[in-house]
């Protein structure tokens, strides 16, 4: 199997080239094509001689996937379906579009949700893709193929890596995928067009706050750490507490931002008691809550909070201070809402475009 080269610094993609016997030049100009250019072949690169790309690609690809699906909800919300290079197993990469005024007039903003792994290892009790447990790390050209190969690559506003997997669980490779969307060799994309999701995997999430200036979200959901290793079992590993004693000391009063998190199930963490308990945790931390309603998955004892048991959550962590947002739900019809993930595709019955 051939190496990607998508993923690659310009410093490793000059190595590359000096031992392909091309002048160092030639790797800036390998980054030009891979990340500004966006090719997909070695054929595209003329500026190279056919005879170094001829050496190249005998060892080498620039490293683009292309999905082998895509869903279309309701709502313009798109799903694409990835292979990888596990045999029968796929990531799922979501497209969600903002609309200027509310109508499907034109799209004002478009965020690409990325997938960091196949499959999960945290298993928590609410997340689809959890339950089909874990069968590898994405890599770099991977993760990047998810921006590079979807219809919308070139109108993307910004990146939330919150789909398949645990980000901080693959670091070296998120890492990498990171640089290149945010730096001026890559993408060029300002950190503030990216964040991060994570339950708190000390501790690669000082390296991710000491490293990246992309926006940090934290998966929270229950206040007390014993109903929340309930719902997370990584809680036993990386207590609440500790990562929230490591946030502290960071700056999230200019330009980054830190956000937590907060599913919602009936009876479970949405009582009063909760919210008068996340109020004290996030005291003093400049921050929003999302709370996300909960889309039922299968056998689950879990259900989502009604109407008014939202509200009341939302209304008590406002009063309190606490900037609080209520996520909308989007691409439930495609199996693309949060929560849903699990690189299967849909049902024959559902209509593609």
């Amino acid at each position: 199997m051939k190496e990607a080269l998508l993923g690659k610094t310009p410093s490793e993609l000059q190595e590359i080239a000096l031992q392909a016997g091309l002048p160092a030049f030639a790797g800036k100009q390998l980054a030009q094509w891979i990340y500004q250019k966006r090719a997909t072949d070695f054929t595209a690169m003329t500026n190279l001689s056919k005879a170094a790309r001829a050496t190249l690609s005998e060892q080498y690809e620039v490293g683009r996937i292309q999905p082998v699906e895509t869903f279309t909800s309701r709502d313009g919300t798109r799903k694409y379906l990835f292979p990888t290079g596990v045999p029968g197993k796929y990531i799922e990469t979501v497209m969600i579009p903002e609309f200027e005024d509310g109508s499907e007039g034109g799209i004002a903003r478009a965020t690409v949700c990325v997938s960091s792994q196949i499959g999960c290892k945290m298993g928590c009790r609410f997340c689809m893709t959890g339950r089909g447990g874990f069968h590898g790390q994405l890599s770099a050209a991977e993760i990047l193929s998810q921006l590079l190969s979807i219809d919308e690559a070139d109108t993307l506003t910004n990146a939330v890596f919150m789909g398949m997997g645990e980000p901080l669980d693959n670091w070296p490779e998120v890492s990498r995928a990171l640089a290149a969307i945010t730096a001026d060799w890559g993408f060029g994309w300002s950190p503030k067009r990216v964040t991060l999701s994570t339950i708190g995997v000390l501790p690669k999430l000082k390296l991710f706050l000491e490293e990246s200036r992309c926006h940090l979200a934290v998966s929270l959901h229950n206040p007390f750490p014993e109903e929340r290793a309930a719902l997370m079992p990584a809680q036993q590993a990386w207590h609440l507490q500790d990562i929230l004693g490591l946030i502290r000391q960071y700056d999230f009063t200019g330009q980054r931002r830190v956000s937590f998190e907060y599913t919602l199930f009936a009876g479970v963490n949405d009582t009063r008691r909760h919210a008068d308990a996340l109020v004290r945790l996030l005291r003093g931390l400049p921050c929003r809550v999302n709370l996300i309603r909960f889309h039922a998955i299968p056998d689950s004892p879990l259900h989502t909070s009604d109407a008014a048991a939202i509200a009341a959550f939302q209304a008590r962590l406002q009063g309190a201070g606490i900037t609080t947002t209520l996520r909308a739900s989007r691409g439930e019809d495609i199996l693309a809402a949060c929560g849903l993930l699990a690189g299967k595709g849909l049902k024959k019955t559902t209509t593609n475009p």
